[in-house]
């Protein structure tokens, strides 16, 4: 059963076992001051329209969003009165929707390079693996968090899909690691602790991985990414972007994120920002209530849920 939860994605600071790098406002003015020097992308801010299918239907919380091949939109939502996973047109009609009862906490929701769908459970740390219809294909239950947690908030957040097939799974509430999986759900390996030094983490909340095979790790409350390589060594950070929830590459290989200031509220207004991979210079960015998630359309244009039951998409004029 699905909580209904739009309080917040709660404060993350009282969920770990160690203490974030401090926020200063002098790191704030310095990444709004980034944020100004960058274009602002041509891009016009639209909800998609969305049209409920029968009376009664209502999503809540839009977590994440994805694009699938044909440009179809997955909304995964918190609502009762609507499917966890909601499949939209670009016009917003409702195509389908499936997941009824799989989850507590929806987080994450990605489409692999197959077009099958994967989603991630914040709360019981379960992944699972769908067609883009609907049916459940694989399932992986991402165990090893904290006894005795203190929020429903102690588990898994995202998932990327690494060059070779395997798949990189993101822990970041109760615990601070990333995993690494085989493309049948076999656990490889994993990586991580509780701290502010290189290859430490405080709530790892999006993870991407490039053509390359190098993973981007949001940091999220170290207001940071990280980048290793792919049997996870750690190869440098970023720590001007700000607290960021999500990065995903879009097809094109561009990196994407979804970041606000450290001084704000988790949930406040933010941006989508494009990233140099190699220098993690912004080279562009639109303002957006949204961005506990990104996925960008075949055509360039950046996606992301926003409260409170919205999927936003930038479009070009």
């Amino acid at each position: 059963m699905i909580r209904n939860i739009l309080a917040t994605t709660l404060a993350a600071a009282a969920l770990c076992q160690a203490e974030p790098i401090p926020t200063s406002a002098a790191q704030t003015a310095k990444l709004k001051s980034l944020v100004a020097s960058s274009p602002k992308l041509n891009l016009t801010r639209t909800d998609l329209p969305v049209q409920p299918p029968r009376p009664g239907w209502a999503m809540e919380m839009v977590s994440s969003a994805a694009v699938g091949p044909d440009g179809s939109i997955y909304a995964f939502q918190r609502g009762a009165k609507a499917g966890p996973v909601s499949v939209f047109d670009k016009s917003g009609k409702l195509l389908r929707s499936f997941g009824e009862g799989l989850y507590e906490i929806p987080h994450s929701i990605r489409v692999d390079p197959r077009g099958d769908i994967w989603t991630v459970d914040a709360a019981s740390s379960m992944v699972y693996k769908h067609s883009p219809r609907g049916a459940k294909l694989l399932e992986i239950a991402v165990k090893g968090q904290p006894a005795g947690h203190k929020s429903a908030f102690k588990g898994t957040t995202d998932i990327c899909f690494a060059p070779n097939g395997h798949l990189y799974i993101s822990d970041g509430y109760g615990t601070a690691r990333v995993l690494e999986y085989t493309a049948d759900g076999k656990k490889v390996r994993e990586w991580g602790k509780h701290g502010t030094g290189p290859g430490e983490m405080y709530v790892v909340h999006g993870i991407a991985v490039d053509r390359d095979g190098t993973l981007f790790v949001a940091d999220r409350e170290n207001g940071r990414i990280q980048r290793f390589d792919p049997g996870g060594k750690f190869l440098g950070l970023w720590d001007h972007l700000g607290k960021t929830f999500s990065i995903t590459f879009a097809g094109d290989g561009s990196l994407w994120i979804g970041s606000q200031p450290r001084t704000s509220a988790n949930g406040a207004d933010g941006w989508l920002m494009k990233i140099d991979k190699k220098t993690g210079a912004i080279l562009g960015h639109v303002e957006s209530p949204g961005h506990h998630s990104v996925d960008v359309m075949p055509g360039g244009e950046p996606v992301t849920g926003a409260r409170p039951d919205r999927v936003v998409w930038f479009r070009k004029p």
